[in-house]
């Protein structure tokens, strides 16, 4: 099996790149600034803090670890292996994250097939130029309900990332298993993005991924909810419609991307503090 253990250590990571789509962006988790914060972000934390106190100058709270993010809304796989890849390459960070695959998966006719072996050579060429490739698995969308009717595709193309991984020794993201993310209040408004929490509860598992002891458990339960009558959920369904799907539904006609005139929000490696 493709090593996903919770115990799983590297050397010392001091420098880490993400590469991807609105997920890792951080879509759906809007920092004080009105930039998006996200999971990868929040790894970028929890890396940091690993770090040896020894190797951190008096000057930063972070000491020498760096952080560069070059994902951007919208992306399909191929434009994120042309954009970004060759940046990650360049860059030479002692871990990328790797998710892609995911807007491709959603668009009607896509072959998880296809879309995996694309995804496998372009994973071949990362692993030969970096120490450490962490690759992600899709959702379980039983419970969301834009995204309920393709699980079957997302299932295939998990199957395929956790064959990958274990062809090229990748630790594993595997968001399929994490059940806390199933609760809708992991979810943002369009259910199509994470929430804050559902960023956090991310970041916490990509974290006893790469064998860091971490603050909290990302699969801790939920504090109760009251039940939801059939009134309120037809309404929010209504309004998710009117305010989410169909400006979705319009930019996938005209041909537009969220991401169009989007640009990486951190294209170099620098101290977290930058």
């Amino acid at each position: 099996m493709a090593n996903d253990s919770r115990s799983r250590r590297h050397d010392v990571i001091g420098s880490y790149t993400a590469i991807g789509d609105s997920f890792t962006e951080g879509v759906g988790d809007p920092g004080p600034d009105g930039r998006y914060i996200g999971w990868a972000d929040r790894l970028a934390i929890l890396l940091a803090d690993q770090l040896p106190v020894c190797h951190a100058p008096v000057d930063t709270a972070h000491g020498d670890f760096r952080y560069a993010n070059l994902a951007v809304r919208g992306r399909l796989l191929d434009q994120i292996v042309a954009e970004q890849i060759p940046r990650a390459k360049q860059l030479a960070p002692d871990l990328v994250t790797f998710c892609a695959g995911g807007n491709d998966i959603i668009r009607p006719g896509t072959d998880p097939d296809d879309v995996a072996e694309r995804l496998e050579r372009a994973v071949a060429d990362l692993a030969g130029a970096v120490p450490a490739v962490m690759i992600t698995t899709g959702f379980d969308t039983r419970g969301v309900p834009v995204l309920r009717h393709l699980r079957g595709k997302i299932a295939t193309y998990t199957a395929h990332v956790r064959a990958i991984a274990d062809r090229y020794d990748c630790p594993v993201l595997d968001l399929w298993s994490l059940r806390s993310v199933q609760d809708r209040r992991a979810w943002d408004a369009d259910r199509l993005h994470l929430s804050p929490e559902g960023h956090t509860r991310v970041a916490l598992r990509a974290a006893q991924v790469l064998g860091l002891d971490v603050p909290a458990d990302p699969d801790q339960l939920w504090p109760p909810q009251a039940p939801r009558g059939a009134f309120e959920v037809r309404r929010d369904d209504i309004n998710w419609a009117r305010e989410h799907l169909v400006p979705w539904i319009g930019r996938r006609l005209r041909g537009e991307s969220s991401g169009d005139h989007v640009a990486a929000k951190r294209p170099d490696l620098l101290p977290l503090d930058h």
